[in-house]
């Protein structure tokens, strides 16, 4: 019985986290950071890597400072980077370093936001062929935009894979 309720335990976490993103996507966000910052608190920096990976992911976006969202957005990383070779983590890589490039633009800090973007559409082969990875993919190629096209790497445009980065496809009905 424990067994099976410590395999529930962290679809629960999750769920929890789940319910706090709806409440900040519905317009909360001051609610929503101090519900999560209290889930970073229950759950501590010690906590399974995919629950820290997750919850510190989207207190990146309830913040206000550019510099505390970078930091939880590193968080988020190092706590992904903990599991690695978890069962699902692999996708999260090209958002999370998207984030990351986003972060650094925010700051200035172009150069480190050119290394996270190239991180980003090197990742972007875990994504699936859906919604999630259409969109994260659309993120990178507008990003990209935005930085200029010289962070182009393997797989880009001009790049020896000779991928294109441009915005998604959409799919036949």
């Amino acid at each position: 019985m424990a067994e099976r309720q410590e395999r529930t335990a962290p679809d629960a976490v999750l769920t929890r986290i789940g319910q706090v993103v709806m409440l900040h996507h519905a317009g909360d966000r001051e609610e929503a950071r101090r519900r999560l910052l209290d889930l970073w608190t229950e759950i501590g920096e010690h906590g399974r890597p995919l629950h820290r990976c997750t919850l510190a992911h989207y207190l990146a976006d309830t913040q206000d400072d550019p510099s505390d969202e970078l930091a939880w957005d590193l968080r988020a990383l190092s706590a992904a980077d903990e599991a690695e070779g978890a069962v699902g983590l692999r996708g999260f890589y090209p958002s999370l370093h998207l984030n990351l490039a986003a972060d650094y633009v925010k700051l200035g800090r172009t150069e480190a936001a050119r290394s996270h973007l190239r991180r980003a559409r090197g990742a972007a082969a875990a994504l699936g062929d859906d919604g999630y990875g259409d969109g994260v993919r659309a993120a990178i190629s507008r990003l990209e935009l935005r930085l200029g096209d010289d962070v182009g790497d393997e797989g880009g445009p001009g790049g020896p894979g000779g991928g294109s980065w441009g915005p998604p496809r959409q799919r036949p009905e």
